[in-house]
């Protein structure tokens, strides 16, 4: 938030920016073969690059030299859901050559993630509609691209759920025929970041839809993880398999000197 358009791009200055050095502190501590981390794609060109330049100077720093990142839109990899997302992956082991996943480019539809008989309280207000219509309005005057997004349930995708949706629900409100637009429920929030339906949702409407907002796309973490495990399986199959021939190879040596040996005695 702290890179992003909507937090006012205030980067290392605002206090949530200040959380990677708490990263830091604990791949330190823990040194874990590898990572993953994920943040707004307003990062990588944030402060003309030098925010990220100096989060890979610090990785590099405590050892992961081996660092890689990319830009992934979760609507390339199955979900209705227009969030682009900058995920930075290392590891220790400098050999490994970690590729990130491919999109799938599964065709998506919104009308996927919605409930039926949805409760008349997610319907937006007559108030609420109108300031949303207008702050639009004053918004194209200036040049500005915020206002509320509206989808069908036949778009392809939404825009971004964020963890303000709780406040009016503008970025993604859902058209209905003959009366006002409604907010996703927390299930459908649920199910827009690849959540499956046995995830249970414990806390308030208002909690559900900030972590939701604020959480990651399930299914790409889920492709960009298997990719990392892919490498990391890959290179220890491979190591194991110079040892077994470094073995026989060994071995090979040993029985060769014997057999020398004996050749000199019987001479």
């Amino acid at each position: 938030q702290p890179f992003s358009q909507a937090g006012l791009k205030k980067g290392f200055s605002d206090t949530r920016g200040t959380l990677f050095f708490d990263i830091e502190r604990i791949l330190i501590a823990k040194k874990p073969q590898m990572f993953l981390l994920e943040n707004v794609k307003q990062l990588r060109g944030h402060n003309k690059g030098r925010t990220l330049e100096t989060i890979l100077k610090h990785l590099k720093r405590i050892g992961y030299t081996n660092v890689q990142y990319k830009v992934l839109r979760a609507r390339d990899f199955g979900l209705p859901q227009n969030r682009e997302r900058i995920y930075i992956v290392g590891f220790l082991d400098d050999t490994i050559k970690f590729e990130f996943p491919k999109p799938t480019f599964e065709p998506t539809r919104v009308g996927e993630i919605l409930e039926e008989n949805v409760d008349e309280k997610y319907t937006i207000s007559d108030k609420l509609w109108a300031g949303h219509q207008r702050r639009k309005r004053e918004n194209k005057l200036k040049g500005k691209g915020f206002g509320y997004g509206i989808v069908t349930e036949n778009s392809e995708y939404t825009n971004t759920i964020s963890a303000r949706y709780y406040k009016d629900g503008s970025e993604i409100l859902i058209y209905q025929e003959g009366k006002n637009p409604r907010k996703l429920t927390p299930r459908e929030a649920a199910r827009l970041q690849g959540f499956p339906d046995t995830f249970k949702i414990p806390v308030s409407n208002t909690q559900a839809y900030r972590q939701f907002g604020n959480s990651v796309p399930v299914k790409v973490v889920e492709k960009v993880a298997e990719h990392m495990l892919k490498h990391i399986k890959l290179r220890k199959k491979n190591k194991n398999t110079m040892q077994v021939i470094k073995c026989i190879s060994n071995r090979g040596l040993v029985q060769n000197s014997k057999i020398s040996t004996s050749d000199q005695v019987r001479v």
